[in-house]
């Protein structure tokens, strides 16, 4: 299968909202993991330490699967992240 990285960047809620939001963002991604299909996933740091977005890498069956999966993250549904995206990679290391 895939893999995907999901990047999402925080908008002017995003502190607020990211308290509010953060229990049902990782619920779904506990979800993934409880299938081994996440090798990463946490906060983007600003220059204080403080989170600024999210990067998560994950296993999905295509690009389209994908960006459903970060379409439905609370942090998308809820306008926490300003922006987002999804980009197919390829693994090479650790092989």
């Amino acid at each position: 299968m895939p893999w995907f990285v999901f990047i999402g960047h925080d908008g002017p809620n995003g502190p607020a909202g990211r308290k509010q939001h953060r229990p049902a963002h990782l619920e779904r991604l506990e979800a993934l993991a409880r299938e081994d299909r996440i090798r990463h996933a946490g906060p983007l740091l600003d220059n204080a330490g403080e989170p600024r977005g999210s990067l998560i890498v994950f296993e999905a069956p295509d690009l389209a699967s994908a960006e459903n999966f970060a379409a439905g993250d609370p942090y998308v549904r809820e306008g926490i992240f300003e922006t987002h995206e999804v980009i197919e990679t390829l693994a090479v290391l650790p092989n």
